[in-house]
């Protein structure tokens, strides 16, 4: 199963995703009865009144978070509600993979804060953060999430909504999406985006919570039949989409994973073999997935080289300056494309051929319980070739029978 969570319009806060997993089925009693629990581990925070109900956003029926705190500061240290966060997961009984990942959500925060006033963690103080409602967000999706079964699944994120304009904190005007969010989102490979509002659509807690659910980000749904789908309603109103996080929970219809990559093209038709190679070298050196060079022609009948480029959307900038330092190029053309991949999984097995000891990775579809098939990095074919003194064809060969030795196929 896969749980995708739709962020992509209205962006995510805490209590819009807890109130999308109240909406697709986690038990409101639980997630209450553990939030309530939480009353014991911060002083001077009282819950008058929690309760989950149904509110109609621009045309779109979803679940709301109605919440009312009595709170006696307005200023805390983020170890405080830290404290509170891990004490409260002891007490109620949370699983350990929802211990971990309030545990890391809050941590998230924290970091973040320290990171942006350089200050050290234990002297990091919360003030948008500092109520009790960071702490309702955080456990209360952890319950929720556990409740659902949740932690067992794949959970895929879309690009996510940030909104843009400016905000008032209490540090004063700052331009959003804020700080904090900028570094959070650093640390993951989640894709933002303005969005359609000049106002804040994506929250500091809202965004740790999804760098610590999401295993990974895509701009595409991957094949799978509907099973559940949840709506969580946020607090503001907006003029053209309905303020909700959906998440869908679907039955993938295949084994392969989906994911999106960058692809850079450009010609080239004034360079020698050698700068191509240098090129070449350079961009699988920084993290190209693939590069591929492919004779054309173009204007004028002119011969040319075609170079693409396959990337992560993260090293995007670096290879689009390499290129262009290299080969002197005066464009580069970018576009998103949609791939399908074998799930696979790297293993080392040690092996010995002519008397010597090697370590050799090999990379196996995770699908392939008999392991059946496999590739033996290029890299170690290599080294042995060259340590051996044979040529890398037959050291392939070698290395193949070996590995069939250890895996005990034939």
């Amino acid at each position: 199963m896969v749980l995708m969570i739709d962020a992509q319009v209205a962006g995510i806060s805490g209590d819009m995703l807890l109130s999308a997993l109240v909406n697709i089925g986690a038990s409101k009693s639980k997630v209450m009865d553990g939030v309530y629990t939480s009353e014991n581990y911060l002083k001077g925070s009282k819950i008058q009144k929690m309760d989950f109900g149904k509110i109609i956003k621009h045309g779109t029926e979803a679940t709301k978070l109605f919440l009312d705190v009595k709170e006696e500061t307005h200023e805390r240290k983020g170890i405080e509600i830290q404290d509170c966060i891990l004490q409260t997961s002891d007490k109620i009984g949370l699983s350990e993979k929802a211990k971990v990942f309030a545990k890391e959500s809050i941590r998230s925060l924290i970091m973040a804060e320290s990171k942006i006033h350089g200050e050290p963690v234990e002297s990091v103080h919360f003030h948008e953060a500092s109520s009790i409602d960071t702490v309702v967000d955080i456990i209360g999706s952890a319950i929720a999430l556990d409740d659902l079964k949740f932690f067992s699944e794949e959970i895929v994120a879309t690009p996510v909504s940030v909104g843009g304009g400016t905000l008032n904190f209490s540090h004063g005007i700052t331009s959003n999406p804020a700080s904090a969010i900028l570094e959070i989102f650093s640390h993951s490979d989640i894709i933002v985006s303005g969005g359609m509002a000049k106002e804040e659509l994506t929250t500091p807690t809202g965004a740790s919570l999804l760098v610590n659910l999401a295993d990974r980000c895509s701009e595409f749904y991957p094949p799978m039949k509907i099973k559940s789908i949840g709506y969580g309603a946020g607090t503001k109103d907006y003029e053209g989409f309905p303020n909700v996080l959906k998440i869908v929970r679907g039955e993938q219809t295949h084994q392969l994973e989906q994911d999106s990559v960058q692809i850079i093209e450009t010609n080239v038709d004034d360079i020698s073999g050698e700068v191509i190679g240098q090129m070449i070298d350079k961009l699988i050196s920084i993290g190209a997935k693939d590069v591929t060079v492919t004779q054309a022609i173009t204007k004028k009948s002119r011969p040319t080289n075609l170079v693409s480029v396959i990337c992560d959307l993260s090293n995007l900038n670096d290879m689009i300056n390499t290129i262009i330092a290299e080969t002197g190029t005066l464009g580069v053309r970018v576009r998103t494309s949609n791939r399908y991949i074998v799930p696979r999984t790297i293993i080392s097995i040690p092996i010995t051929i002519q008397g010597k000891n090697f370590t050799v990775q090999c990379k196996v579809a995770k699908n392939n319980k008999e392991m059946k098939n496999f590739k033996v990095e290029a890299n170690d074919i290599k080294l042995i070739s060259e340590t051996l003194g044979i040529s890398f064809i037959d050291a392939n060969a070698l290395i193949i029978t070996e590995v069939r030795q250890k895996l005990h196929l034939k």
